[in-house]
């Protein structure tokens, strides 16, 4: 079946000659640019994720079926790589494996006199013969300098004519140099030798190519003495067609290595194929930057790889994140004494920091050997499977969240497969052992003996190679936290101008500080932000202000900083670093910090440490404020000189700790923004490679909130210290009668946490990581202040100098120490709250009236009035508020008349996603009401809606899919015309959602699944959208769940979100949103409304130029959503590519909101954001008012259009010639900024694509199992009667069962049909998200095992998995120690029941609303945030069980009294079964059910000794759950009504 299915792939269009490029290809473009000003290419390139895997034979012998087992697996593994729009050059396959010689030397013309052949090059050369002539040439003279021989060239036999189109256009001429050795060279000799042959070679290389303009980019695939690579833009079948070797009978190894990529961007380069020289990696490295800055400042100190001009760099910012990964690792192994495993265990580190399994004796010494390491190696941080051999060992680890699939089995005749699905090797008959990697652990066989290493004895076994307990007791210091002693200093009128000088208002004092000292907590606000961005306001801003936060989406998850806290780590070491690639007590001598915002206490301890002898040197960041007066900008940028001349001093003079400090600022004397002076320091210190001799600490009065102290780590600090913040809590405090100790700690956690969620938006772990990595783009802030402060920040639009920057530093300078005779200011520019003559907003008082009067009076004399408030607010506050429309002479204006109806346009308009929760039921149906009226859409945002609303006028069009998964059914999934993946949101992307206990009432808490009063928390969305190809996979599962719904995937703008959009079209998306980061209803903190994400209009421009680009823009439609408000907002994102586009405050306001922003708090004075009963009967909305409102933004958007000379919509779509800037509208800041990369027109990129969707996405669906067998039980479904089948199943076979549980939702609704009704029984190896919303009445069977998501929104239907006969008895004897389903089953599940014979991977159980699953073992996260339905788990779990878990009952078997360690017991209570008989009832017939279904010997054993087995149970149950049971109970005793508690609760 697989083989019929993977024929019937698209044929593969007819090979071209290589084509001219029409611009500078990205390599040749960025070797010719300096080092620091190379575009990243992680960040706005490439951003990647595969299905990897390797096979190897223990007993060492080369066998042409490895060979053909990675060959075949990676064929299995199609559906995880991508393609480009020609839909036939793939984003990469490759394999790696043991070098053929045998294959290799037939027919070579060898010299004799060149040594054997002892390592093998594979190379990419350019096309042209006389380029590849001077290539070969000095390859060659590498390898003689280095004293081997030349033993010949060989052409790599390929067939072009399978190659796509794209990919032809690059294809690369590809040879093979076979390099000879001397007989008596030893092997540890050769590596060492062909290693340095290689970066000799690519440095020679590129500097040929950069010089004589090569026609293509000089790649070396592989040069080794062992491993040979064959890689390219390829699909995985096609692999083995283009190169003739992989055909071949006499090509055997030991092992091989394969990988299928899938990239967000199509733009062919067969360098960024993979696998790499050592790794094949699936993931993408959060950390990129900072990692490449660091190894860029070791290079002196690596003294085995001193900095020489004449290799390849360690890491370049040019390559891609995992071919410097690679590179790392690559380096570090060549290391005497060293090796891959080890190398590993150092670049990606497990999170040991809060592991209690490593304190435990058989884990000796690995928690010591992490915490050498991380002296001197912060992580490479991100979701990472790694797949890496050197020939010497092959094998496979995780990074420390496991946000990777990774399965692995062995077979009774030596075979080692680990593979990213199971079901891709065809050796079921002799597998002995299936398994997985959990996060952090590692695999691995060591090739020479064949030996196979498990997790726990490999880990050990390394860090016993030397005493780091020892090194770590006599060298390393700490930093102990100490309590504050909570004095304030300054007196209250030098506290206020220290704040007023640096910038401070009173809205952060008294909102921001004052809300951090008191609850611990950053301040929650709402409604998003329509104040202007820094660089658009004529207010003064704080430098932090111009930087906006990076964030995860699609590409790699976000953390959860909540109930996932174990995994992250504020601990950071500082000071001076030793050589990387030594092991030795010098190493160790560093001092760790526990967490990056100091007390004073701490910074104090630091500026006296004699730590090692250390000395701190302070350097005054402050200057003459009269210098700055007469020269502005060059005063600040002498002042940064001086700054890091005396910073680069004190390292040339031993000093081994830097303290930067302000605390000089005085009348006279005017600070340098701290973080301008980080930045460059960091910077200046780093391009001297002297960055890691010192500890950069800043001690500073103008870093208050957590974005401050998140963008001063970025840029490079070890610590910071808020010493006027400090100032101001204690005397708050003293105010207030709390102790100022108190307070200090209070504001000092709040940070804290802050920081580590600013880091988990992201995806990164550990703030050392963190440190440096510059995750940040700035925004209106001019090359020259970013090349000196902030060097590889990206600033797509310029913008400001040092000139504006020191005038608004004396702005706020001057407003402390006024011109004689006025009082000093307090600071109130009304940055959150609309304030007369403050800061400008974009929802005015004025402009709110006037909206709602024309809402409800449907006049266009109020509607133009209001128009005419918010043109002039977005020239203020947008961006598209400086653009012109038109007045260009390039289209005669049209009759209006003429031009397409109102009725029409708005059919293109939806609703923001604001869910039943956040809003009130009310409100949420006006709206519904509203769009369907009009032909539009409304969303029902992430909660879920009522059933009893699909049938009526208040059904919402969208359903919205989101991380907490509320709410969906196969009949919520059934009843929408449009599924929308929220992959972020724009108040707070990265983030998940919050709703209080008091606003979960009894309607909210059936529809989520949940129960009333318990508050809810949505996790980010990483569960089941670790990567870009599992993005795609829930593409698949929403299609399947309903085929004739569009798939929607929703984005905030952010750097690099045109390629993410790439990424989502070629994932098969049909729609495409991008929202603005300004945020609409979503409650958030300060931190997040304010500094994370972009305006819509870069994104939105960014999104459709790379889709047209890239040919992908006519497979979806683009919407716009971001703070819309008029026609003018709708012309202009239309014009930037936008063809529909979202409203959610407008409709609000149109319904009655008067923006009091306490929608978090459920005290909407007018009903709208409450589900408090008596303020929802303040609500006025009419569904009428939303339609009207609409309507007149439609007939201003016709006006548009006529006086465009456009009559249809779609004929202005993306025509971004018609934008310009209007010099009448810039400001000092604005007039500064370069808008032309918003305003390049897209069609000039691609002209021969579309500006809108015209063609459907290709989602196969009569390929899908269960659709070929829904005519087999359509008859049934229809009478509702009952029906069984059977078949065969395979991995690419994925999301069975949810087209047909379309089907019975179609045809009986929320009720399915009875249990039993469907039953299908499957065997063999079920691909992802089996069972995906299998519908009640459906029972699936599978005999075999399954992958990732199975059992996925379970709804109703029924699950069995055991495994299959064919493994022997001994196999099924001990099937509760070997895997049978994979990560995140049961995510989301509502109801139903499942049951698997052996165990699950991380993440069992997610957000289970109501099903009862039992299994025999579980991996990390089991049961988080479960509040519903029963869980069985008869084996070992993992850490974190029932993190975040307010509903449902968990029973856990725990024979060895080890689950207490391992639970997370914030939200839940333990106590053993035994204690009620009840809980022993209903455990029982679980395991009874089990056993009859499945056949468990283990469910089985344990009935057979139940009186002693059953005190080995322990039950997990919430607390809130309980308190609900309790309560309930209560009521039913007074009410005397009868059943018991859990049934009343049920």
């Amino acid at each position: 079946r697989r083989a019929s299915v993977l024929a019937g792939q698209p044929a593969v269009p007819a090979w071209k000659p290589a084509a001219a490029q029409s611009r500078v290809a990205r390599w040749l473009e960025d070797a010719c640019t300096p080092w620091e000003n190379r575009r990243l290419l992680a960040l706005d390139g490439e951003r990647d994720a595969c299905g990897v895997g390797f096979i190897a034979n223990q007993k060492g012998e080369s066998q042409r079926r490895v060979v053909e087992y990675a060959l075949n697996a990676l064929s299995c593994m199609e559906h995880r790589g991508g393609c480009a729009a020609d839909k036939a050059t793939g984003d990469g396959a490759g394999i790696m494996t043991a070098i053929p010689w045998k294959l290799i030397l037939d027919g070579l013309d060898a010299d004799k006199e060149a040594g054997e052949p002892k390592a093998l090059g594979m190379i990419f050369l350019p096309p042209s013969e006389k380029a590849a002539k001077q290539a070969r040439k000095l390859i060659e003279l590498a390898i003689k300098d280095q004293g081997l021989g030349v033993v010949g060239w060989r052409e790599v036999p390929v067939n072009p004519e399978v190659l796509g189109v794209e990919a032809a256009k690059t294809v690369p001429r590809i040879e093979q140099v076979v390099l000879g050795a001397p007989a008596d060279m030893d092997d540890e000799e050769l590596d060492a030798v062909v290693y340095e042959v290689r970066r000799r070679a690519e440095a020679a290389l590129l500097s040929g190519a950069v010089a004589d303009k090569w026609d293509g980019e000089p790649y070396i695939a592989s040069f080794s003495p062992r491993t040979v690579v064959y890689k390219g833009m390829v699909m995985s079948a096609v692999l083995s067609q283009f190169y003739e070797d992989l055909q071949s009978e006499a090509y055997e190894s030991t092992f091989a290595i394969y990988h299928r990529r899938f990239s967000t961007n199509t733009l062919p380069r067969w360098s960024l194929a993979q696998p790499m020289r050592v790794l094949g990696h699936n993931g993408e490295i959060n950390t990129l930057l900072g990692n490449l800055n660091w190894m860029r400042a070791r290079e002196r100190e690596l003294v085995s790889a001193t900095a020489d001009s004449a290799r390849s760099p360690l890491v370049d910012r040019a390559r891609s994140d995992s071919a410097n990964l690679d590179g790392a690792a690559e380096l570090l192994s060549k290391q005497p004494g060293r090796d891959l495993p080890e190398a590993l265990m150092v670049l990606v580190p497990e999170a040991y920091e809060s592991n209690k399994e490593l304190d435990l004796p058989a884990w000796a010494g690995v928690s010591d050997f992490y915490k050498y390491h991380a002296l001197h190696q912060e992580a490479w941080d991100g979701p990472a499977l790694l797949v890496f051999s050197d020939g010497k060992w092959i094998g496979a680890c995780l990074d420390r969240n496991g946000l990777r699939p990774a399965r692995y089995l062995r077979t009774d005749d030596g075979l080692v497969c680990m593979m990213s699905e199971t079901g891709v090797v065809p050796v079921e008959e002799s597998v002995v052992e299936k398994g997985r990697l959990g996060p952090g652990q590692m695999i691995a066989v060591e090739l020479s003996t064949g030996d196979f290493f498990h997790n726990y004895e490999i880990k050990p076994a390394v860090a016993k190679r030397a005493d780091y307990a020892s090194m770590l007791k006599k060298s390393a210091g700490r930093v102990e936290k100490k309590a504050f002693r909570g004095e304030p200093e300054m007196s209250e009128p030098d506290l206020v101008l220290s704040w007023t000088a640096f910038g401070w208002s009173l809205e952060d004092v008294g909102m921001g500080i004052a809300d951090m000292a008191s609850t611990a907590k950053e301040t929650t606000f709402c409604m998003g932000d329509d104040a202007p961005l820094a660089s658009l306001s004529a207010q003064p801003h704080m430098l932090y202000d111009y930087l906006k936060q990076r964030f995860a989406q699609v590409t790699n998850p976000p953390i959860d900083p909540i109930r996932e806290a174990s995994v992250m780590s504020l601990q950071c070491p500082v000071g001076p670093e030793a050589n990387l690639l030594a092991v030795s007590a010098d190493a160790a001598k560093r001092l760790v910090v526990e967490e990056p915002c100091l007390s004073l206490e701490a910074m104090a301890a630091i500026k006296g440490t004699s730590h090692q002898g250390w000395r701190a040197a302070q350097i005054d960041t402050t200057f003459d404020v009269a210098e700055a007066r007469a020269n502005g900008g060059a005063a600040l940028r002498e002042a940064i000189q001086r700054i890091c001349v005396e910073a680069r001093a004190a390292v040339a003079n031993g000093e081994r700790l830097v303290v930067l400090s302000d605390r000089a600022m005085s009348q006279t004397r005017i600070a340098v923004p701290s973080l301008l002076a980080t930045g460059a320091v960091h910077q200046s210190l780093i391009k001297e490679k002297a960055r890691t001799k010192v500890g950069l600490l800043v001690d500073t009065a103008d870093a208050k909130e957590v974005h401050d102290f998140a963008t001063l780590v970025g840029y490079g600090a070890d610590g910071v210290c808020p010493y006027v913040a400090y100032e101001a809590i204690g005397a708050m405090a003293a105010e207030a009668g709390m102790p100022p100790s108190t307070a200090m700690t209070k504001y000092q956690k709040a940070v804290s946490f802050g920081i580590l969620k600013v880091m988990s938006k992201m995806g990164i772990s550990t703030v050392q990581s963190y440190k440096g990595a510059q995750i940040f783009e700035a925004v209106g802030l001019g090359e020259e202040v970013v090349d000196t402060c902030f060097t590889g920040s990206t600033s797509r639009l310029k913008g400001v100098g040092f000139d504006v920057l020191m005038k608004d530093a004396l702005r706020f300078h001057d407003a402390a120490w006024p011109a004689e005779g006025r009082v000093p200011d307090y600071l109130n520019f009304g940055d959150y709250h609309w304030r007369d003559g403050g800061e400008a907003h974009y929802n005015t008082p004025a402009a709110m009236v006037a909206l709602q009067l024309a809402a409800r009076t449907n006049a266009r004399e109020a509607y133009a009035e209001y128009s005419k408030l918010i043109d002039e607010a977005n020239a203020s506050v947008t961006i598209r508020g400086l653009f012109k429309i038109g007045n260009d002479g390039l289209l005669p204006e049209v009759p209006l008349e003429e031009v397409e109806p109102a009725s029409e346009i708005v059919k293109r308009f939806a609703t923001g996603a604001m869910s039943l929760g956040s809003i009130s039921p009310e409100t949420h149906e006006s709206l519904a009401k509203a769009m369907n009226a009009l032909g539009g859409k409304s969303n029902t945002g992430e909660g879920g809606e009522d059933p009893l609303r699909f049938a009526d006028d208040r059904r919402s069009a969208i359903k919205q899919i989101a991380s907490g998964r509320f709410g969906v059914t196969s009949n919520y999934l059934t009843n929408a015309d449009e599924l929308q993946i929220k992959m972020a949101q724009g108040a707070k992307p990265g983030e998940g959602g919050e709703l209080p206990g008091y606003k979960v009432t009894e309607l909210i808490g059936k529809t989520r699944g949940t129960t009333p009063g318990v508050g809810l928390i949505s996790p980010p969305p990483h569960h089941d959208i670790y990567s870009i190809e599992d993005l795609a996979q829930l593409i698949f599962d929403l299609k399947s769940a309903n085929t004739g719904a569009r798939i929607s995937v929703k984005l905030v703008s952010e750097v690099g979100v045109g390629v993410v959009a790439a990424g989502v079209a070629k994932a098969k998306a049909d729609h495409i949103v991008i929202a603005g980061g300004d945020g609409g209803t979503g409650a958030a903190v300060w931190t997040s409304i304010k500094h994370a994400g972009m305006p819509v209009e870069i994104g939105l421009a960014e999104a459709h130029q790379t889709l047209v680009l890239n040919g992908l823009r006519s497979r979806v439609f683009l919407q716009s959503d971001g703070q819309l408000k008029s026609g003018r907002d709708v012309t202009v994102a239309a014009l930037l590519g936008a063809e529909e586009f979202g409203f959610a405050t407008a409709p609000l306001i149109a319904l009655g909101c008067i923006m009091m922003r306490k929608c978090h708090m459920n005290t909407c004075p007018v009903g709208i954001a409450t589900q408090d009963e008596d303020l929802r009967k303040k609500f006025v909305g009419q569904p009428e008012h939303v339609m009207n409102f609409l309507f007149l933004i439609a007939e201003e958007v016709r006006g548009y259009m006529a006086k465009l000379g456009y009559r249809k919509f779609l004929d202005m779509v993306g025509k971004t010639e018609r934008l310009s800037v209007d010099p009448s509208k810039l400001n000092e800041k604005s007039s500064t900024l370069d808008l032309s990369p918003i305003l390049m027109p897209a069609q000039a990129l691609n002209p021969e694509e579309t500006m809108y969707k015209i063609m459907e996405q290709d989602h196969g669906i009569p390929d899908r199992l269960d659709q070929q067998l829904l005519p087999q039980v359509k008859a049934a479904i229809d009478a509702g009667s009952s029906v069984k089948i059977s078949s065969e199943i395979v991995n690419i076979d994925r999301a069975f069962g949810a087209i047909i549980s379309n089907y019975v939702s179609q045809k009986h609704g929320e009720a399915g049909m009875a249990p039993g009704s469907v039953q299908i029984d499957l065997k063999g190896h079920a691909g992802q998200s089996l069972g995906f919303v299998l519908a009640r009445g459906i029972t699936v069977t599978l005999e075999g095992d399954a992958n990732d998501y199975t059992g996925k929104g379970l709804s109703g239907g029924d699950l069995v998995v055991f495994p299959s006969r064919e493994l022997g008895e001994d196999y099924l004897r001990e099937a509760h120690n070997h895997m049978i389903v994979g990560n995140t089953s049961l995510y989301g599940a509502t109801d139903g029941s499942a049951f698997f014979r052996g165990r699950a991977g991380e993440r069992f159980c997610v957000r289970n609303s109501g099903a009862t699953a039992v299994v025999e073992g579980v991996g990390d996260h089991g049961c988080e945030y479960m509040t519903g339905g029963r869980a069985v788990i008869l084996g070992p779990t993992g850490n974190n069980f029932a993190a975040g878990m307010s509903g449902g009952i968990a029973y856990v078997y725990d024979p060895d009294n080890t689950f207490e360690r391992r639970c997370n017991k914030e939200m839940v209570g333990l106590s053993k079964v035994s204690e009620s008989e009840a809980d022993m009832a209903e455990l029982r017939g679980y395991i009874e059910a089990h056993a009859e279904k499945t056949g468990s010997v283990r469910a089985q054993e344990l009935l057979a000794t139940w009186d002693d087995t059953a005190s080995k149970f322990t039950k997990v149950l919430p607390h809130d759950y309980a308190r609900v049971m309790a309560e309930r109970a209560a009521r039913a005793a007074l009410s005397g009504a009868g059943g018991s508690a859990a049934s009343q609760v049920a």
